[in-house]
């Protein structure tokens, strides 16, 4: 059978065993994701095998660079990402993904024994980034202020009699005069019928 083929049959057989499982994600015909772990759980990850052209003589491509695992730390993630790398090379030439997502399920505490288990973030480094930098009392800064309009008196009183006595401008105050509107643009001149 051709690669093409072993995919296909691969992808049937995967989806009928998945089917109903809310862990488990097909992207597209060669990328497929599983969930492991409990949500808002620090070793709580995701995992993404997408198949290449030559896939199963060669083995899947394995991200976990996903925004779900955002909490886990890098080496852990290196360490997931090679050692299922060496598990798929024994399995070379067979379908692998369901094998594949069965063992990592039954070594997933193993596989993250060392993620922290309290979720670490990129903005809790930057907050201690930050305690470190001392500012010097020296330097002075000063936002840019903008200057206020200053208005004379007498234009202060020709707005306030543009409004009313609540502040806001009368009704009509913006309607056209029809009249002087028409007589500015020269209306349309009547027709005659010459009998």
């Amino acid at each position: 059978m051709s690669n093409l083929e072993l995919q296909n049959e691969e992808r049937e057989v995967l989806l009928a065993i998945y089917d109903g499982d809310p862990a488990f994600k097909d992207l597209n015909e060669n990328k497929y994701q599983y969930k492991y772990g409990e949500e808002g759980d620090p070793k709580s990850f995701l995992l993404e095998l997408c198949w290449g052209e030559t896939y199963p003589a060669d083995k899947p491509i394995i991200n976990m660079d996903t925004f779900y695992n955002k909490h886990i730390v890098q080496e852990v993630k290196d360490h997931v990402v090679n050692t299922i790398g060496k598990e798929a090379e024994q399995l070379l030439g067979e379908a692998m993904t369901y094998t594949l997502f069965e063992w990592v399920k039954e070594h997933s505490e193993e596989l993250l024994s060392a993620q922290p288990e309290s979720p670490v973030t990129a903005s809790s480094s930057l907050v201690d980034a930050v305690d470190q930098i001392t500012i010097s009392d020296n330097v002075e800064t000063k936002a840019p202020k903008m200057k206020k309009e200053q208005l004379s008196k007498a234009q202060k009183r020709k707005q306030w009699e543009r409004v009313d006595g609540k502040g806001e401008k009368p009704r009509g105050w913006d309607w056209v005069d029809i009249v002087k509107h028409l007589s500015q643009t020269g209306g349309k001149a009547p027709e005659t019928s010459d009998p």
